[in-house]
């Protein structure tokens, strides 16, 4: 036998188990990610630009909350009917008769518009064709179609002469009239 010196293994070294990853991935460090401050500066200004939008339509608004929906959800509506008297001023035409001088405005075909309480355009009609009231005195039928119900009262106005209240009740009861002159 020959002399074999046996030497004994190294004794272990306490090292960390090896890494699947590959050393050049071992060795990167943490990142942090990093936004450009334009970009930031940008989305804090569209952010802002936002908000300045919405509060100016929230200002802006007309103050209700209800929706703009309920505004039209009361679909019943009724006609406006009754009567126009020119007490002086008329004359007679070939269609009945109609107002002249400082009446000349008053005749078949002025407008009659129905507002209401708050002065709001509600509907928009016509003077039917007049009907010879004494000497110089002209009737004229008041006929005003879909006109909403709901309000507490009518403002009706015929031509610019100004306008008349009226009762909801009068005014679906078909008791408007009104004189001039």
């Amino acid at each position: 036998m020959t002399d074999q010196t046996v030497t004994p293994p190294p004794p272990p070294v306490d090292r960390p188990a090896a890494s699947p990853l590959p050393a050049t991935a071992r060795n990167r460090q943490t990142r942090t990610l990093s936004v450009p401050v334009w970009f930031v500066a940008g989305l804090t200004g569209f952010a802002v630009g936002a908000a300045t939008v919405g509060l100016a339509w929230g200002l802006s608004s007309d103050g209700s909350t209800t929706p703009a929906v309920d505004a039209v959800a009361n679909t019943e509506t009724f006609t406006l009917i009754g009567s126009m008297t020119l007490t002086s001023g008329a004359v007679e035409t070939k269609n009945g008769c109609a107002g002249s001088g400082g009446y000349g405005d008053i005749g078949t075909g002025a407008d009659v518009t129905v507002y209401d309480e708050s002065g709001k355009v509600l509907a928009v009609g016509a003077l039917g064709p007049g009907r010879t009231q004494g000497l110089d005195g002209c009737t004229f039928m008041v006929n005003v179609t879909e006109v909403p119900t709901g309000p507490k009262f009518y403002q009706v106005e015929i031509g610019h002469r100004g306008k008349i209240n009226l009762s909801s009740s009068d005014a679906e009861a078909g008791l408007f009239g009104a004189t001039l002159g």
